[in-house]
């Protein structure tokens, strides 16, 4: 079974990384969403069935969907590196740079979920 983050979680980080209390939020109704599309289901099948995919989808949508006012990819990092956490497994990039690109990526719409999962299964390793 695979866990997920909540709304109280997404506040706690996007404090972390702004800096602000209360967060710099633009639309509460964009974070929600993008926590729901992980468990996303279409007809009963799990739109993201890998954790990777999932932890891939609620990158892409924080990131892309600007809920805050600044700090979107800092959340998404964040977001993606505590769900990891949440499920066993330790997220980190081959080096800083690497994973700016990737972010930056994302960001831009250079890349989808599809081609996000990847790279993220390869950056992660198991919680001993």
């Amino acid at each position: 079974m695979i866990d997920y983050l909540d709304l109280d979680d997404l506040e706690k980080i996007a404090i972390a990384v702004t800096g602000y209390k209360p967060p710099p939020v633009r639309d509460w109704g964009l974070l929600e969403s993008s926590l729901a599309r992980p468990q996303a289901c279409v007809f009963g099948v799990e739109a993201y069935p890998s954790l990777h995919e999932k932890v891939a989808a609620l990158l892409h949508s924080l990131v892309r969907n600007h809920a805050l006012v600044d700090g979107n990819k800092r959340l998404g990092y964040v977001a993606a590196k505590q769900m990891y956490g949440l499920n066993g497994y330790h997220l980190k990039p081959p080096s800083p740079e690497a994973g700016d690109e990737f972010i930056r990526a994302v960001a831009q719409g250079d890349l989808e979920v599809g081609y996000s999962a990847p790279p993220l299964d390869t950056g992660t390793t198991p919680l001993s």
